[in-house]
């Protein structure tokens, strides 16, 4: 694409979902999804200091086995979590750089701004300090992901002009949804002539397995074609766009993606008439806006399996099967070492953290009543 002056494909690799296995990130699937993407002309890859054990797996599938310059690669610095210092904060750049082994990062980002997140930035200086790392000639290019308003990212753009790029959640399930304003954010970075990463085009893999009423809509324009990739190429074709995040977890979703995205130029009338009827279709639909970000999570004193949930309440919604819905909340909490809905305390501290503004105390209440009951 050439913006900020680098040539980055419109398809970058995003490491927060990586495949698991016995609980641990497998690194010879991951080594072979890298070699895939890599094979096949893409070159961005996407990581954070809070991906639990992202850092360390791209070291060995990615850093460890190609030269440095045949790739980008990004990290966060998630100054809110848990740090009471700004030395605390800054040792987390330390962290990643020790963790992938990377000698440097191309794009750097102050991790998910907004609301009550925004002011630990501005406490620990993190503006300047980030400057002073590119600087150093251990950052390239510097920009912060964002959770929020559309006024409060404006705010942000104004104040700090000096940051390169922008991360925002774009989807077309979300372009207009009044709880996460993809569009309205997104016309706010072009206003800015801030580039963008996508993160979130599939919304969470929500998006891959749609309602069966839009899975239909899209299925009669090109019945060969998945569902995700609708949502990727929708995500795609923005102006302005540096590259669209996917978060893959399989072999197969790699290649999925690499079908479509290695010769994709642009959305024809037809698709796009096609991803608006899919849009309308969804309004029609009340789901919980949950991407599993885990935030909310990470913040819970009780350890609440907050994301599997809200994942098995929207299952519910979509396919009207309370026994699997059951099933799915069962494995996706308790499964994995996480208490209920029923045992929340209601602190409101997942509230706060959480991107898409989701009423989770509420939320979670009624998950108690359904899904628990």
């Amino acid at each position: 694409m050439g913006y900020l002056g680098e040539e980055i494909r419109k398809l970058g690799f995003g490491l927060m979902r990586l495949p698991q296995k016995d609980g641990v990130i497998d690194v010879e699937q991951v080594k072979e999804m890298v070699d895939l993407f890599m094979e096949a002309g893409f070159t961005y890859f996407d990581t954070a200091w809070a991906y639990a054990g992202s850092e360390d797996a791209i070291r060995q599938a990615l850093v460890e086995r190609y030269p440095r310059e045949r790739y980008q690669l990004a990290t966060k610095n998630a100054a809110w979590i848990n740090c009471k210092t700004k030395e605390e904060a800054y040792t987390q750049f330390d962290a990643s750089l020790k963790q992938t082994g990377a000698g440097y990062f191309d794009f750097y980002l102050l991790h998910n701004l907004g609301e009550g997140r925004t002011h630990y930035f501005d406490d620990f200086d993190m503006w300047n300090w980030v400057l002073e790392k590119k600087k150093a000639g251990l950052v390239k290019h510097v920009g912060f992901s964002f959770h929020s308003t559309p006024e409060e990212l404006e705010a942000i753009l104004q104040t700090h002009p000096e940051m390169e790029f922008v991360q925002l959640q774009i989807n077309y399930a979300d372009w207009e949804n009044p709880a996460v304003q993809s569009g309205r954010c997104y016309e706010v970075a072009r206003k800015y002539g801030k580039p963008v990463v996508i993160m979130e085009p599939v919304k969470g893999g929500m998006l891959a397995t749609p309602p069966p009423t839009v899975e239909k809509i899209m299925k009669e324009t090109e019945p060969d074609s998945s569902t995700a990739s609708w949502a990727v190429r929708f995500a795609a074709d923005l102006e302005g766009v540096i590259t669209v995040l996917s978060g893959m977890s399989t072999v197969e979703q790699m290649k999925d993606n690499l079908s479509y995205m290695k010769s994709f130029t642009g959305l024809t009338p037809e698709q796009k008439e096609t991803l608006a009827k899919a849009r309308a279709e969804l309004k029609k639909i009340p789901l919980i806006p949950c991407t599993s970000c885990n935030y909310c999570a990470k913040v819970c004193p009780m350890n609440i399996g907050i994301p599997g949930s809200f994942t098995a309440m929207n299952y519910l919604t979509l396919y009207s099967d309370l026994g699997r819905a059951k099933h799915q909340e069962g494995w996706l909490v308790g499964g994995h070492g996480q208490k209920s809905a029923g045992e929340c305390i209601k602190c409101g501290k997942c509230e706060e953290a959480c991107p898409q503004h989701i009423q989770i105390r509420d939320t979670l209440e009624k998950v108690k009543d359904v899904l628990l009951a």
